[in-house]
């Protein structure tokens, strides 16, 4: 059996799978300030009356660093970078406290200006000073060489033994910069917090009997290890609009180009399935305004959801974007396109007279009935997905996997389908389907699909590897691993070097018999000239497990 757990901001979801059928599923309130609680509810619900031992899989999607970052929760990071030649970082809005050391290494890993120690020991001291408790440590190259990153560490731990310190290299093996700053940066700001989180649900799991691992939802839509998340907890964020994704992909698994529409109760989420292929963001994830090393889906959250504030401003009637509470047929204190929906469809969702009521109220002094409202309410919402997918579109089609379809298949990206996640998706994707000329679906389990889609994610990892034929020697962007290679290694050895690599990593993570699954993302190849001569070549190998469903997931009976 398996589990899947999504946290939402409204409320969590939870399904438990079994061989094409989803036995149970479960719904309660999100708690922001106890996330844990909110998981172990749900939790407890799916085990009633099932033996622990028959559980095999459990799967979390948790918005817990996304929370954090944004109610700006997340701990005070001093940031020392080590930037060499040809940018002036002090121009910049990086974050508060900021350090910018000498010291350069090349594109080539090799070191063109040594580092000074006394200017380490002296920002040790500030960072000291300004009660610094985490750190991050990010060369410009390190990915090449992290000698640097390892020098400045070293330094800065023996000076506050007490310091947590996240280099660079660790995180993220991008060549650019500024996005693996930001990485390292919010690693370090949310490490601690994620790591208390991921004590407190093992320690649950094991008291309720559950001996399987817990598998964390990633942005990109596979899974990973607890453990290995507790090094990469950014890995996690937008998680959640990852498990819509990978929860309509579960449920079509055919090549057709979709829409997702995830309609939840504060926001909704958009996404793009290109002919069957969830489309991934080419800039990685955008944490607080700025781009991250972080490989995510190319999704996008809008301040609209089912439970949005009905107000009227003057004669005109708006929407959210803050949500006061549940839908007033559900005793709430508002009305709410929720509500909307429930007085023209006759009271199908909820208490009629409750939502009559609230609509009126609204509409007033407007001089509109509440019939009138809550059409009124429905267009501005429809009208406001629409679009938000339009220009979602525009943003996609700068994407290179959307631009290459277009090339391939010589014609424009249009939605042959919306798909609806979410419990209010049976009541607005068939009207914005309609309106979008596309065809509507909405599975019996779409209110849920988030849940099934963290369940039955398959575990994905990605590496990049940059080889140097004239100086012999590769590097991997995870845990600093370097090695030698020949001198007249061609693109097929260091491919087969990557691939390697990935089955390594993938058997030490417990997920070897994904390895197979892997598809390479990047492959460039730059000739070395000196004179009229090649003196060696660089590649760069960018492989990875791609993201699917688990060899267990059989489909899923209505």
């Amino acid at each position: 059996m398996l589990v899947g757990i999504d946290v939402g901001g409204t409320f969590t979801d939870g399904v438990l799978y079994h061989e094409g059928e989803i036995i149970k599923t479960a719904k309660q309130p999100t708690v922001t300030a106890k996330l844990q609680d909110s998981i172990l509810q749900v939790l407890d619900e799916l085990l009633a009356g099932i033996n622990e031992a028959e559980i095999k899989r459990v799967v979390l999607s948790t918005t817990l660093v996304t929370n954090l970052l944004a109610a700006g929760q997340e701990e005070q990071v001093a940031l020392v970078l080590i930037p060499g030649p040809g940018l002036n970082l002090r121009r910049l809005q990086l974050f508060p406290a900021t350090f910018i050391l000498k010291g350069a290494i090349d594109f080539r890993g090799r070191i063109i200006e040594p580092l000074v120690q006394t200017e380490i020991a002296e920002v040790a001291a500030k960072i000291k000073a300004q009660g610094y408790r985490q750190a991050a440590v990010v060369g410009k190259f390190s990915s090449r060489n992290h000698q640097h990153e390892e020098q400045v560490a070293q330094i800065l731990q023996e000076k506050i033994p007490y310091l947590r310190i996240v280099k660079g290299h660790k995180v993220s093996g991008q060549l650019n910069f500024l996005r693996r700053l930001v990485t390292a940066y919010y690693t370090a700001a949310t490490k601690t917090h994620w790591a208390v989180f991921a004590r407190e649900i093992e320690s649950a799991l094991q008291k309720r009997g559950i001996k399987c691992p817990l598998q964390i939802l990633k942005a990109d839509g596979g899974t990973m290890p607890l453990p290995v998340s507790l090094e990469f907890p950014c890995e996690t964020v937008f998680s959640g609009p990852a498990a819509s994704v990978m929860g309509a992909f579960a449920l079509t698994r055919d090549r057709q180009t979709s829409v997702v529409v995830d309609i939840g109760g504060t926001t909704s989420d958009l996404a793009l399935i290109l002919a069957g292929e969830p489309l991934h963001a080419s800039r990685g994830a955008r944490i607080n305004g700025r781009y991250s090393s972080v490989r995510a889906f190319a999704v996008r959250s809008i301040p609209l959801g089912g439970d949005s504030a009905v107000r009227r401003s003057g004669t005109e009637i708006t929407l959210g974007p803050d949500r006061l509470g549940p839908a007033a047929c559900f005793g709430g204190p508002a009305a709410t396109p929720t509500d909307a929906v429930n007085l023209l469809t006759g009271g199908k969702l909820g208490n009629l007279a409750r939502s009559r009521a609230a609509l009126a109220e609204v509409g007033q002094k407007a001089k509109m009935t509440a019939e009138e409202v809550a059409q009124t309410v429905i267009n501005i919402f429809l009208g406001r997905l629409e679009g938000s997918i339009a220009e979602m579109f525009l943003a996609w089609e700068q994407e290179p996997a959307y631009r290459i379809w277009e090339l391939v298949n010589k014609k424009k990206v249009t939605p042959e389908r919306v798909i609806g996640i979410g419990a209010a998706a049976e009541a607005f994707v068939p009207a914005l389907a309609k309106r979008l000329a596309a065809q509507s679906f909405v599975h019996p389990y779409s209110p849920v699909a988030n849940a099934l889609g963290a369940a039955v994610a398959r575990p994905t990892l990605s590496l990049l590897l940059h080889a140097d034929t004239r100086r012999q020697v590769y590097d991997l962007n995870v845990e600093g691993i370097t090695g030698t290679i020949g001198a007249h290694a061609q693109m097929t050895d260091v491919k087969d070097l990557a691939v390697q690599h990935l089955q390594e990593i993938a058997r030490q993570r417990g997920i070897g018999r994904y390895a197979d699954r892997y598809e390479f993302f990047l492959e460039e190849q730059f000739n070395m000239v000196r004179g009229w001569s090649t003196t060696g070549k660089l590649f760069d190998v960018g492989i990875q497990i791609a993201p699917g469903v688990i060899d267990e997931f059989k489909g899923v009976l209505s």
